[in-house]
C-alpha cells in the first residue's frame, strides 16, 4: 500500500493530482502525457494499481486495452499522425518511470526521430529456436 500512496497516478485517479483527461469509465482512465513526445501523446491506466504487467490482474489488461483502442482511433482522429506506437515498459532497464501499469498512445510523424526503433538485425535461427523452447517451458 505505501507505493500506492505515493503513486502519481493512483492520486491522479483519485482527484488530487489534474491531468488532461480524455476517457474515463469503471476501471481504466486515459489523460494527455505532460512530457509528450508528439501531440497527441496520453496515456491508459488502469485505476486498479499494479506496479507493471506482471503484478496487473488478466482483466484489467484486458480493460486497458479496450481503453487503448477507443483513445487511440479518437488521437488518429484528431491529430492524424503518419502512424501510432503503443508502449508499455516495465522496470528501470526499459526506462518505467512511473510505476503504476500504463500504456502510452504515442502518434508519429516521419521523421520526428524519436528514439525508441531498433533497427533490423537478422536473429541466429538455432539461438532463436533454442530460446523458444526455454520460453514456453515457462509458460
Amino acid at each position: 500500500m505505501a507505493d500506492q500512496a505515493n503513486c502519481i497516478f493512483c492520486k491522479i485517479v483519485a482527484g488530487t493530482i489534474p491531468s488532461y483527461k480524455l476517457y474515463e469509465d469503471a476501471m481504466t482512465l486515459a489523460f494527455l502525457d505532460i512530457n509528450p513526445g508528439n501531440p497527441g501523446h496520453a496515456l491508459v491506466i488502469p485505476k486498479a494499481h499494479a506496479a507493471n504487467l506482471y503484478a496487473s490482474a488478466d482483466k484489467d489488461l484486458a480493460a486497458v486495452m479496450a481503453t487503448v483502442r477507443k483513445v487511440a482511433a479518437a488521437v488518429e482522429k484528431t491529430v492524424s499522425p503518419d502512424g501510432l506506437n503503443l508502449l508499455q515498459a516495465n522496470g528501470p532497464g526499459a526506462a518505467q518511470s512511473v510505476f503504476h501499469f500504463h500504456m502510452h498512445i504515442l502518434p508519429r510523424r516521419n521523421g520526428d526521430e524519436l528514439k525508441m526503433n531498433w533497427g533490423l538485425k537478422p536473429g541466429d535461427k538455432g539461438e532463436l529456436a533454442a530460446l523458444a523452447v526455454k520460453i514456453r517451458a515457462n509458460l
